[in-house]
Formats: structure tokens, C-alpha cells, sequence
């Protein structure tokens, strides 16, 4: 943790990668000017650690074995690599609409930052050793204080200066506007605000905001202008109910908190409780169920578990294409759907395409095409994707098999290619980092782990003692000594699959990741869950409704119908 005494501030240009080992800070001396103090601030940070003291203390008893890890990272590549090349599953398509994909990948930002900055906890290494989890607890830092108190948004606040800051305009945010561009959505104000000068990187705008890593992929950056238009509606609506105020509160303060709040309350009664069983999620809340996971209010922490692992599961359901708005899928259209690869193009980490210095007015998301609100129509063009997330299994889309707008021209192609291909870097990261097995796990969580038949799906039809080993997966598993410890990564997504048909995670994915957000919000003095409070006493729709759904959220932003 940096020192009390010392300023600190939040980084704002970020970027996936390695994780973070943070040097020592500075103090400002008293003559520096704002910028210059701002420069020498240490980041903020908090620390990561290991859900489950008692597997980390048993180490390497529950975890995968360490001698010789050659043998064992040439499994995990091949493991990893039979994930992406098997295809989609039969029936790919979840229950679930795409937009808990994108909201979960925004939690996550706002929760954890882990970018390079020592090849200790590289996963480039030659050769790759596991670390030891106390080596783990002693250098790895978070770059996000995890208590989904949306610093990925609000920065350092308005007072803030320096090239990078979030632009604010008395109580709100700065907005973009975007390009004009036809066919055009009529959404003004749905871009990023960006430098006013073309960065230097293929003309692009670099985007000014609380966590660059939103721009790398057009759903999340959409997302985050949702966010940004969330916040700056309150301040509207404080201003029609003064009776919202709070005395001493500042406007700008009480429209953070009520966004804040509404985000978190969000999270926990429509994201979690679609994604994960919600039975845990209830258990969770109405003290029914013991927690694993207790973070000091002064000492929080985020669980290795979870964010090396279980709340990975949304990799799974990534598409390799979308029904993005209305230039795609409706017979009028020429294009039946928004390509993987585009949302990343789209972008100012993508670059944009062409001469675009800012997202074409034709490109905003229209939200009711990913939040189930709208069906995929009857007459949809053939090839128009359904608008519905992949299930959560151990099939992933091609497209994350080569992701954009990660790495380094500078870095070797060979980096490149391991950090490009991601079910092989998050088995490799988990290794790293001397994570837990999937049924050590289950185990220290009192639940019955997954049977060998379910690792490996067998086909119940198939005679008894055949476990499918015609599966490039199963191959792999079997191979790589991965049926009965199994990487905990691939462990959540194989037991959302057999147990829940990948519509949600299952008992152990659904506990570590439902613990991990409800204990931060228990942990947090400032929370909603620590003041009691819920949508009923927070902003309205226009119908006087609470805002208490992701679709209520982004229609109180003005980016849902």
C-alpha cells in the first residue's frame, strides 16, 4: 500500500498487459506546481492476495504441479490453444444477452488495473516458473482501489490537472461528439471526450478519461459514455429535486454518490444475479451463507481468484459478431452484422479506420440490440447474429485467438503472438501467479467438485470408462495430468458448461465471484450496501420509476429507448 502521507493519484492511461510492480513514491516538494506534483504522486494502489489462506499456505499441495514446469507450461499452451481451434459449441448461443459480457468487463476495469511494469510477472518468461504465493502477496500491486467506486471514470475529479485528466465542466463531465458520418444513429454526445490535437499514433484522438483500457473495444467505450452521461443527467435531476440534496454535500459529490450508488446496486440485483446462481448471490446478502472472503475496510484487497480466474468467464462469451445498430441486420441493410474485429477498429486504441479522428457518427451502440430488450428480428438478414452472449464454456470465439490493440510493435513477434492468444495467457498468468486448483477450490468451499466424466463431458451414451478422448481438449486435459487438478480458469468455465448448460457460472465460479464483489461493498464505509440504501431513494425515469436494472441505467443515460 503507498503511504498514507504520500499524495496519490489514479492512473489514467492504461493498458492490458502484465501486472504491475509499483517503485517507490515521492512527496511533492511544497514549491511544485499542480502539474508538477500531480507527475511525482505515486499511483494508488492496493494489494492483490489468495482467497483461500488455507490452499496459499498449502502451496503447492492444491495447485498445479511445479517440477518441472517446463512440461507443465507446454500443456497449458496446449490446453489453451484446443480451446479456441475445437469451434463453437453446438447450441453457442446462452440465455444471456450480450451486454452482461460488456458490463462484466467494465466491473472488472473498475475493480483492477495490472499493467507491465517488471518481467518478474511476465508470462513471456524463458523459462516460466510459477512464483511462490508469498512472493505473489509481496510484489504484485492493483493499480485500482476495489471497491467499484468508479475511478475508472471519475479519475482524479474535477480539480485535477495534467495532459491525461478527465475534462469536466462545472459538476459534469466533457462529452464527445461524434464524427459526422452517414448513415447516422441521431446520439450526440455519444464519444469519449478526446485531446483536441490528433495524437501522433494513426491520427487518432487519444480519448481523456479515468481508464484508457474503456477505449480499446467500442461496446465498453460505449459503455463508458453511458457512464459519463449517467452522472452528468443526475446532476440535471438534482437540480429539478432539491429535497435529493445533501446538506454539505457539494452537487458535484452527491451526483457521484448517487451514480456510484446505482451502479453498485446495479451490479450486485441485475449483473450478478444473472450471471452467477442467485441463490449464492441472496445467500451472500442475507447472511445465510459463511463468506470465504472478508476484506478490512483499511486494508481491502482483490482475490488472485477472482481476477486471474473466475471473473474470467466472460472471455467465453465474446461473439466474433454483433447486431450493433441500425446500419446492420434489418433487411434494408447491405451488412447483416458488426464484425469482432470492427469494435476494436472503431476505436481510439483501434485507431479508427480511414481518416476518422473520432468515432463515425455511424457507429454508436444502439443498447436495445445487446440488452435483450429487443429480439433479433423475424425477417433479419441469414447471417444476422442472434442478440444473445455465447454460453459460458470452454469454447471461445476464433476472433480472441489473435486480439487487437495488445502488445507493442517494439515488443517480439513471439511476445506478441503469447500475449495475442488469450486462452493461452490466462492459463499461463494462473500458473504464474501459483493459483489454486479447481477442486482444491470446490473443496475449500465445502462443494462436491466436478466428477471425471464431467472434466472431461463425457458423452453419457459413450461405454463405460471412454471419456471422450477424441476431444483436442480432452487430449489436452488428459495429456497435461488436468483431469483431477485442473487450472482453476478453465475449471469455472467447464463447470458452467455441465452444470448450468453456460447460461451462468456454476457453485464455485458463482461463489468466488458474488463473495468477492458483495465482500468489497461490505468492506467499503462509502458503499450502498454499507448506508442502507437502494433505488427507492435514488434518481427517477420519467415515469417516475427506479433506476434499478442495467437497462434502467442506460435509459436514465439516454442511450436506451
Amino acid at each position: 500500500m503507498v503511504a498514507a502521507n504520500k499524495t496519490t493519484r489514479v492512473l489514467t492511461n492504461l493498458s492490458h498487459g502484465e501486472h504491475a510492480i509499483i517503485g517507490q513514491g515521492v512527496d511533492a516538494a511544497p514549491d511544485q506546481s499542480p502539474v508538477e506534483a500531480d507527475a511525482a504522486a505515486p499511483p494508488t494502489t492496493s494489494r492483490f492476495d489468495y482467497m483461500f489462506k488455507s490452499l496459499r499456505d498449502f502451496y503447492p499441495g492444491a495447485h498445479l504441479d511445479t517440477d518441472p514446469a517446463s512440461t507443465v507450461v507446454t500443456a497449458l499452451k496446449a490446453l489453451g490453444s484446443a480451446m479456441v481451434e475445437q469451434g463453437a459449441s453446438a447450441d453457442g448461443n446462452s440465455t444471456v444477452p450480450p451486454i452482461y459480457t460488456y458490463w462484466g468487463q467494465f466491473v472488472d476495469h473498475d475493480l483492477t488495473a495490472n499493467t507491465d511494469r517488471n518481467t518478474s510477472v511476465s508470462i513471456v518468461d524463458e523459462p516460466l516458473e510459477p512464483m511462490h504465493p508469498d512472493q505473489v502477496r509481496q510484489d504484485l500491486l492493483n493499480l485500482r482501489q476495489p471497491q467499484l467506486n468508479l475511478d475508472s471514470v471519475y479519475g482524479n475529479g474535477p480539480g485535477a490537472v495534467g495532459p491525461d485528466e478527465v475534462p469536466y465542466t462545472g459538476d459534469a463531465f466533457v462529452v464527445g461528439d461524434p464524427q459526422p458520418l452517414n448513415p447516422a444513429v441521431d446520439l450526440p454526445g455519444s464519444d469519449l471526450p478526446r485531446n483536441a490535437a490528433a495524437d501522433t499514433v494513426a491520427g487518432r484522438r487519444k480519448p481523456l478519461v479515468g481508464d484508457t483500457r474503456n477505449d480499446e473495444n467500442l461496446i465498453v467505450a460505449q459503455l463508458h459514455v453511458s457512464f459519463l452521461r449517467f452522472h452528468n443527467q443526475v446532476v440535471t435531476w438534482l437540480g429539478e429535486h432539491p429535497e435529493a440534496a445533501v446538506p454539505g454535500m457539494s452537487t458535484f459529490d452527491r451526483a457521484k454518490q448517487l451514480t456510484q450508488w446505482h451502479y453498485q446496486w446495479v451490479t450486485v440485483h441485475d449483473f450478478l444475479r444473472t450471471i452467477a446462481k442467485p441463490e449464492a448471490v441472496d445467500g451472500l446478502l442475507d447472511g445465510t451463507i459463511a463468506p470465504a472472503f472478508t476484506p478490512a475496510a483499511d486494508d481491502p484487497f482483490m482475490p488472485l481468484e477472482f481476477s486471474i480466474a473466475a471473473f474470467r468467464f466472460g472471455h467465453s462469451m465474446v461473439r466474433g459478431r454483433y447486431d450493433w445498430n441500425k446500419n446492420f441486420g434489418t433487411p434494408a441493410t447491405p451488412d447483416p452484422f458488426s464484425t469482432f474485429e470492427q469494435l476494436f477498429q472503431f476505436t481510439g486504441g483501434g485507431g479508427f479506420a480511414g481518416p476518422l479522428e473520432r468515432l463515425p457518427a455511424n457507429w454508436p451502440a444502439q443498447f436495445e440490440r445487446l440488452t435483450g430488450a429487443e429480439p433479433t428480428p423475424a425477417d433479419a438478414p441469414a447471417g444476422t447474429p442472434p442478440r444473445l452472449a455465447r454460453k459460458i464454456d470452454t469454447h471461445l470465439a476464433g476472433a480472441l485467438n489473435d486480439l487487437r490493440n495488445e502488445g507493442s510493435d517494439a515488443d517480439a513477434v513471439w511476445v506478441l503472438r503469447i500475449l495475442k492468444r488469450l486462452a493461452v495467457r490466462n492459463l499461463l498468468r494462473g500458473y504464474r501467479l501459483a493459483l489454486p486448483t479447481g477442486q482444491a477450490v470446490a473443496g475449500a468451499l465445502g462443494i462436491a467438485p466436478l466428477t471425471i466424466a464431467q472434466t472431461l463431458k463425457t458423452d453419457p451414451a459413450a461405454p463405460a470408462g471412454v471419456f471422450g478422448v477424441d476431444s483436442p481438449v480432452n487430449d489436452a486435459l488428459i495429456d497435461g495430468g488436468f483431469v483431477t487438478a485442473t487450472p482453476l480458469w478453465f475449471y469455472i468455465l467447464r463447470e458452467a458448461e455441465v452444470l448450468e448448460e453456460g447460461n451462468r457460472l456454476g457453485p464455485v465460479g458463482s461463489r468466488i465471484v458474488a463473495e468477492t464483489i458483495v465482500g468489497q461493498l461490505r468492506s467499503d464505509p462509502d458503499s450502498h450496501l454499507s448506508h442502507g440504501w437502494d433505488p427507492s431513494q435514488g434518481v427517477t425515469l420519467a415515469d417516475g420509476s427506479p433506476v434499478d436494472s442495467i437497462i434502467g441505467f442506460l435509459r436514465f443515460a439516454g442511450m436506451h429507448p
